[in-house]
């Protein structure tokens, strides 16, 4: 999935950043699943090949799979990587495989293997290690990858600056004996920072930072020994030692005292009174925020700050036990990262993933992108969707975005951004994609890929967003003016719930396409059905493979849509247009429809124009019903060229399925209106720019 061009969302852009930590992620199997994976190597000489992938059914005669547990904990879980090696390997080809499934980046001669399954967990020793195993009926050899701790009672760890003000590096590498405690660890990694390391105890704390499970932080005492510390986490889980750090923290934060928590799933649309009374209910007047805001009426969340960190941390836990008309409030502590905390003439990049998105592939794509990055640069759009992550960078001047999801998740953060933008320094940041839905036109179209295959290195997705060329995308506003009868709330139901103004109209942002007739009437029974079974959605061969059969079903079922040409009136920069007989009109802003295939069909003589997405123009098309559909979305056929412009009306005479950018509904009778929005997005930058924030923590 190489990017050739960015992915830029009418006049948003997208942003990289350079690397400077570990390259791994992964996605762990669970016992009995037969589900395993493969990951990032640790150098390419020991790149694994596709001969690890979970479907290879290894050759009996040299090669099998063993089941590899990395400590106590994934013992207790039964959480194993089923690795495939070679019968005849010596004890380091077999812990150096193991590591890769762990994705772990060390040297195999600080582990070992161990016999899960005996008694007293033998290691493995050479000559063939295999051939010792314990071995039960129909079951494969189970091994521990265990931490072997130097014979002097010590080892490195690795120190990252925080927001220690002055420190060069990224992260230094300190020697470390049992002995040590906390403040010699941070005064030995003062000195090497190049600061006064007299200063270590009285000005600066040392915390324990986790990425195992998302991103916990725990302060460390003073008499600690961080080297004990790194072999507990050994013990419990090789792979959570591989991504525990310690951060150096100055103990009088230069950016005040101020804690944010960002609070969401209240009702949307309450007064500042409204909510401020809800939230004091839950934790009490004595533990009252400092303030409220930005409240995000929209969306029913907002953001509260503490200039009392205790205070804040009861707040924290008050609201994440309360629920408010039986819904469970979401509360995060927000990072705080401010423009001093990012060198000269970088460009940080945020990145949103959509976990849910491409099956197990969002899951494993944050997991390696917070190992890659900062993690605090890193937000699941599972917990408060794009607001904490645009918040916590609203004071960046300018930065880069990765989208990682569909083309429904790219136009959700496109969204929040033209809701906050005008409130942040940086009001149209490029934005990039790794695409993960379904269709992925969108990202098609800014040469992006037709999807992430998981193949694909997730430190070679932030070289090529680096790469990446900067594309301009026209983006739309679409307006349905209801008819007056539509005052009945029943009626304004049956509309998409968008932005809605006084006189009930509907205002949504289309980036790629509007379609009306058959083709919305499709989406929406393909939509309906996911809503139904989400379970069964969960790849994309499998989505498209009963996109088919609802089509033939279409064929032989009632006519919805028949005759749509007398049900319309259209109007292009003003002028009528004559449509003929049609069921079905797609308004095109790109070029990629229905996974990739193109309804304007190739260059002609005509009277249009060639169009592109940066153009401030629209396509409009036809279609005769759902055999046209399959033949133009297997590239047999196009559809009917009817007009291009960039003042679109339609008059809408019943009720018609129609759908935004995959988002369908039946609309109610109604007066239609596409125009040119004001909303611009730029994409990507040259690849010489340097675009990581350093590694910070908050």
């Amino acid at each position: 999935m190489g990017a050739i061009g960015g992915v830029y969302v009418s006049d948003m852009g997208f942003a990289a950043r350079s690397v400077s930590e570990e390259f791994s992620s992964g996605c762990e199997g669970r016992s009995g699943s037969g589900g395993g994976s493969t990951g990032a190597p640790a150098d390419q000489d020991h790149r694994p090949d596709h001969k690890q992938h979970r479907d290879r059914t290894p050759d009996d005669r040299d090669e099998e799979v063993v089941k590899v547990y990395d400590g106590e904990a994934a013992w207790s879980r039964r959480l194993y990587r089923p690795v495939v090696v070679g019968r005849n390997w010596n004890e380091r080809e077999l812990v150096s495989a193991a590591l890769r499934a762990f994705h772990v980046a060390r040297d195999p001669d600080l582990f070992e293997l161990t016999d899960a399954l005996a008694g007293e967990e033998p290691p493995l020793h050479d000559p063939t290690p295999l051939a010792r195993v314990t071995r039960l009926p129909n079951k494969r050899p189970a091994l521990f990858l265990r931490f072997k701790e130097p014979e002097s009672g010590g080892g490195e760890v690795r120190v990252y600056p925080g927001r220690v003000a002055g420190a060069g590096e990224t992260f230094v590498t300190v020697s470390c004996c049992g002995d040590d405690a906390v403040a010699d660890l941070m005064a030995a990694a003062l000195e090497r920072f190049g600061l006064d390391p007299a200063q270590a105890v009285q000005d600066f704390r040392c915390s324990e930072i986790l990425l195992d499970r998302g991103v916990s932080e725990r302060v460390l005492e003073e008499e600690e020994r961080p080297w004990r510390i790194v072999v507990r986490l050994a013990r419990e889980s090789v792979r959570r030692m591989e991504l525990a750090r310690f951060y150096l923290q100055p103990r009088r934060d230069p950016h005040g005292p101020t804690l944010a928590l960002f609070v969401a799933s209240l009702p949307p649309g309450l007064s500042e009174r409204n909510y401020e009374n809800i939230l004091v209910e839950f934790l009490g007047t004595e533990n009252k925020f400092t303030s409220i805001g930005p409240i995000y009426y929209e969306y029913g969340s907002m953001v509260i700050t503490y200039e009392d960190a205790s205070k804040a941390v009861r707040a924290l836990y008050a609201l994440r036990e309360a629920k408010y008309e039986d819904k469970h409030l979401l509360v995060m502590l927000l990072p705080s990262i401010e423009p001093s905390m990012v060198p000269v003439g970088v460009k940080p990049l945020l990145v949103f993933v959509n976990v849910k998105s491409g099956g197990c592939q969002g899951l494993e794509l944050i997991s390696s992108f917070r190992k890659l990055l900062n993690p605090y640069q890193v937000f699941d759009l599972e917990n408060g969707g794009p607001l904490p992550g645009l918040y916590v960078f609203r004071h960046i001047p300018n930065y880069k975005i990765l989208v990682c999801g569909g083309d429904g998740t790219i136009g959700w953060v496109l969204q929040c951004l033209d809701n906050v933008g005008q409130d942040s320094q940086c009001s149209n940041p490029p934005c990039a994609i790794v695409p993960l839905g379904t269709g992925n036109d969108l990202a098609r179209t800014l040469r992006w890929g037709s999807g992430y295959t998981g193949c694909e290195d997730p430190l070679s997705l932030l070289r090529d967003v680096i790469d990446a060329e900067e594309i301009r995308l026209d983006r739309w506003t679409v307006v349905f003016h209801p008819e007056d009868k539509q005052d009945d709330p029943k009626e304004l139901s049956k509309q998409l719930p968008g932005s809605q103004s006084e006189d009930n109209s509907q205002i949504l942002v289309m980036n790629n396409y509007f379609g009306i007739g058959i083709d919305a009437d499709l989406c929406l029974d393909f939509h309906n059905a996911r809503e139904e079974n989400p379970n069964k959605f969960n790849s994309r061969l499998r989505n498209k493979g009963v996109y088919v059969k609802m089509g033939l079903r279409k064929m032989v079922g009632r006519k919805m849509c028949k005759d749509l040409h007398k049900a319309i009136r259209l109007e292009v920069d003003g002028k009528l247009v004559e449509l003929p007989a049609l069921e079905g009109i797609i308004i095109l802003n790109i070029l990629s429809w229905g996974s990739g295939a193109n309804p304007w069909g190739p260059e002609k003589d005509d009277q249009f124009s060639k169009p592109n997405h940066w153009d401030g123009m629209l396509e409009i098309v036809g279609v005769t019903g759902v055999v046209h559909l399959g033949q133009i979305q297997s590239g047999l056929r196009g559809a009917m060229r009817i007009a291009q412009g960039g003042h679109i009306k339609i008059n809408l005479k019943s009720e018609i399925p129609v759908q935004v950018d995959g988002e369908p509904w039946v609309a109610a009778p109604s007066e239609v209106v596409v125009l040119k929005s004001a909303l611009k997005v730029p994409t990507t930058p040259s690849y010489s720019e340097y675009t990581s924030l350093r590694d910070l923590n908050s």
